[in-house]
């Protein structure tokens, strides 16, 4: 009798043990859910502020584009026209250089002829 007394103790043990395990289990796999939870509902908060703060910058960037293209095409259209009169002028200048060669050119031609009839 004593053993079965014991063996019913022992029995009687290990299901408490077993009850409380299973408690530990349940408890754990709340807690694992709720971790779960939480975890993404920070990856959810950061996402967005991260989606924000590259959209933000998206928009900084292309306006400082935007600027710096605006600015290069009015230095381009500047130094064009530039570029532009600085031609201009030095066409003139060897037109006018030209002009002045070939009537000192055209005098010395025809003071030649001038000066020999017979040729």
């Amino acid at each position: 009798m004593k053993k079965l007394i014991v063996s019913g103790m022992a029995l009687a043990g290990l299901l408490s043990l077993g009850a409380a395990q299973a408690q530990t289990v349940g408890q754990d796999m709340k807690d694992a859910g709720h971790d779960t939870a939480h975890a993404s509902k920070t990856v959810a908060h950061k996402t967005v502020h991260g989606t924000k703060v590259a959209a933000h910058d998206t928009a900084h960037g292309t306006k400082v584009a935007a600027h710096d293209t605006e600015h290069g095409t009015k230095v381009a259209a500047h130094d064009t026209a530039h570029g532009t009169k600085v031609a201009a002028h030095k066409t003139a200048d060897v037109s006018k250089e030209g002009y002045h060669k070939t009537a000192n050119g055209t005098k010395k031609v025809v003071h030649k002829v001038d000066g020999n009839p017979a040729t």
